[in-house]
């Protein structure tokens, strides 16, 4: 990352010893599918994860991560997030909640410190990318690691 200024996402894994790499894409405006940043970074769909911002009826906000191609199970969210409900919170609201757009939205570094859930699918995996703060960058880490960085709840909340 020589001249280029990290996102609070990578700075928070370099003050945890975390070691990762950053993968930067060619944004497409009218795609920011996680689909479509697997196939920019040149990683199979199962390794690139999602982050989603959701609300509990009891315990507010949250961020689950899931895999690129899956679909969240809300109610495996509210069961894993202690909630009764889960709804997804309203994507004009994202930035306000995180600090981060959509296509942009990483599970480190948000304006506040919001529970997060990361799908056990990616304990399958030796890496994963999760976004990096920002678009066209994706981070590169062990899933323990994003664990460590986030204390994640590791729960099964994909259909």
């Amino acid at each position: 990352m020589k001249g280029k200024k990290k996102t609070n996402a990578a700075r928070i894994l370099d003050t945890l010893g975390i070691s990762y790499e950053i993968k930067e894409y060619e944004v497409d405006e009218d795609d920011l599918s996680a689909v479509h940043v697997a196939q920019s970074v040149g990683m199979p769909i199962e390794m690139v994860f999602k982050t989603l911002v959701a609300r509990g009826d009891k315990n507010g906000i949250l961020m689950a991560v899931i895999p690129g191609a899956a679909e969240l199970d809300l109610k495996a969210l509210a069961a894993a997030s202690g909630n009764k409900r889960v709804e997804m919170v309203h994507l004009k609201e994202v930035f306000a909640l995180t600090g981060y757009i959509r296509g942009g939205c990483s599970p480190l570094g948000a304006k506040k410190e919001y529970p997060v859930y990361l799908d056990r699918h990616a304990e399958e995996q030796p890496t994963i990318a999760v976004s990096a703060g920002k678009r066209g960058e994706q981070l590169l880490l062990a899933p323990a690691d994003l664990v460590r960085a986030t204390r994640a709840t590791v729960a099964e909340i994909v259909r």
